[in-house]
């Protein structure tokens, strides 16, 4: 075992040999949208991303599933299913069984197992003062899910909720031939949240820069005015007071940043001589990427919310 839970790391990693290790991770959520296609797509890219994130490339898929079967139908569980194996399929992964229980709500997601070479791992550890910060997804998924459930959300949203979500990290296994060394995926913890983790591991700092942060939809102010904070996303909110200091950032804005993701895009540490080499690498595959701050030394406080430069 290279990479365990002790690390915090968005997958544990076990080495085979000198040139192959296993990434595994396990992920599942409750309906985030209405149909059960949907569902199961975004639940499926949000348990790939975890190898992703990691660097690794998917191989194999387990499916997660529980339900009513009083209260869900036959088809809308096959609909969730078909979701998840076609996302697994675009990524070259294969679907090879699962495990289904009964449960008082529906629950799905899956247990992914990836292959990456060992040089080539990224994780949470491996930041560098001076590195950019790369995003590759807008924010504002947990604010427009919750929008959905109260009947409150732009259609638009939605829309752009749905292609972001679906949208895999499939860049991942090129990025550390390009220059990045470390990186993690945007998801319940929020970018505060996940930005705070990765300074914790490998001991620095960081600016955000919150004029620069890409947000799905306009609206997302309205939206939260009128009420659409998810729960954990007002826990990360509360959670970051003791590692974020928000500095003249406006409250709209630090729910948005602190807003809890379901399969949200990379943020990844690039040492600054190789951002063009990144940057290719993410447009190759059709990945937004927007610089959202910079690593500092280790500070009190590990994240400073500023204005870009």
């Amino acid at each position: 075992m290279i990479v365990g839970s002790a690390a915090g790391d968005d997958a544990g990693v076990y080495r085979l040999d000198a040139e192959r290790a296993l990434v595994q991770t396990a992920d599942f959520f409750t309906p985030v949208v209405d149909d059960g296609y949907t569902y199961g797509r975004i639940a499926a890219a949000n348990a790939l991303s975890d190898v992703y994130a990691m660097g690794g490339r998917p191989l194999s898929a387990l499916n997660v599933l529980g339900y009513p079967p009083d209260k869900v139908p036959d088809s809308v569980i096959a609909a969730i299913l078909r979701g998840g194996a076609d996302i697994a399929h675009g990524a070259g992964c294969a679907v090879i069984g699962g495990h289904t229980v009964r449960n008082p709500e529906p629950i799905y997601g899956m247990a992914v197992t990836g292959l990456v070479h060992p040089d080539k791992l990224l994780t949470k550890d491996a930041a560098q003062p001076g590195d950019l910060l790369l995003l590759t997804k807008p924010l504002g998924t947990g604010i427009i899910t919750t929008a959905l459930k109260r009947g409150a959300a732009p259609a638009q949203a939605v829309e752009r909720a749905v292609a972001a979500m679906t949208q895999l990290n499939r860049a991942g296994p090129d990025l550390a031939a390009a220059g990045v060394a470390a990186a993690t995926d945007v998801t319940g913890f929020g970018l505060t949240g996940h930005l705070a983790d990765l300074c914790a591991a490998s001991d620095c700092s960081a600016e955000l820069w919150f004029d620069r942060v890409p947000v799905l939809d306009p609206a997302l102010p309205e939206l939260i005015a009128d009420g659409s904070v998810p729960g954990g996303t007002a826990d990360n909110l509360a959670a970051a007071d003791a590692a974020v200091d928000w500095g003249t950032c406006p409250e709209p804005t630090r729910i948005i940043l602190a807003d809890a993701q379901t399969s949200g895009g990379l943020l990844l540490c690039v040492p600054e001589a190789r951002h063009d080499a990144v940057r290719a690498v993410l447009a190759a595959h059709d990945a937004p990427h927007t610089v959202v701050g910079r690593v500092g030394c280790a500070q009190t406080m590990p994240v400073a919310v500023t204005t870009g430069p």
